[in-house]
């Protein structure tokens, strides 16, 4: 679903970590959107999100009753969801009991069901729950090449390698992104998180890894869309990675010129490659 025209005249936005969440805020004034309400996360969520809303309430982690009653509390119906939680503090919350029994339904336990499952009682309660591409379509790159240098023959061989083992993982709920070298798969992202996945090939593989993110068939695009920035681009340049294939137009890019214009300066080769399926 494409970001409506005329955008709704206020937005609620719960803000995880990292910068996505503050472009989105940005993107989305600019479109029009006047009021912006965010929920933010105590030890994960940007302090300069909070700093440029309309208005901030400030939770933690595995309070899901607290969360529900303010979200409710502001009364605006359309809800974006956007940021990184770290995957590790899944393992280190003190659930209320409203998360608590949320979870312990819940057969198996990844953002999908986890974040579907919230946006079921956030539907409860009036809210709907909507893509969290709304206002950042410029950030999702067509197929075709982004960088200045080209694949080599061996890196379009691996990146089609790359391609077919993530088509295949993703629906399995494991990660979104494979690293390959010379025809090895190095890496499948678990539950670690891409960085942590990608850290971890470069230990294994040296000099000239290809990584290949793609969205898993099926995907919410309500949350957990697939996302690369400069984090990313400093990961890659630490393992002297020497490619990185994206699935068009269910990526995004934050501050895409900077990374475009990182990888042009490290020679790695940026593409953004057309999927094949939904």
């Amino acid at each position: 679903m494409p970001t409506p025209s005329p955008p709704p005249s206020e937005l609620l936005l719960i803000a995880g970590g990292g910068v996505y969440p503050l472009e989105l805020l940005r993107s989305a004034r600019a479109h029009g959107v006047r009021r912006i309400v965010v929920l933010a996360f105590r030890g994960e969520t940007n302090r300069q999100v909070a700093a440029e809303a309309d208005e901030v309430h400030w939770l933690y982690l595995g309070s899901l009753r607290a969360f529900l009653e303010r979200a409710a509390s502001v009364g605006i119906r359309d809800v974006l969801m956007a940021g990184l939680i770290r995957p590790f503090r899944l393992f280190h919350l003190r659930p209320d009991r409203e998360a608590f029994e949320l979870l312990m339904k819940l057969r198996v336990k990844n953002a999908e069901t986890i974040f579907g499952a919230i946006g079921h009682r956030l539907a409860e309660h009036g809210m709907t729950l909507q893509p969290a591409h709304w206002f950042m379509e410029h950030a999702m790159p067509a197929a075709g090449l982004l960088s200045a240098r080209p694949p080599t023959p061996r890196e379009e061989s691996d990146i089609a390698l790359g391609w077919r083992v993530a088509r295949a993982t993703s629906g399995l709920d494991i990660g979104q992104t494979v690293v390959v070298r010379d025809g090895v798969i190095l890496a499948v992202e678990a539950f670690e998180g891409t960085d942590a996945a990608i850290r971890r090939a470069g230990r294994f593989g040296g000099p000239g890894a290809v990584v290949v993110k793609r969205a898993k068939r099926g995907h919410d695009m309500r949350f957990d869309i697939p996302v690369i920035g400069r984090r990313t681009m400093r990961i890659l340049r630490k393992i002297r990675a020497s490619a990185l294939a994206l699935e068009a137009k269910r990526t995004i890019i934050l501050e895409r010129e900077t990374v475009v214009r990182e990888a042009d300066q490290m020679g790695l080769c940026l593409l953004a490659f057309e999927g094949d399926d939904g």
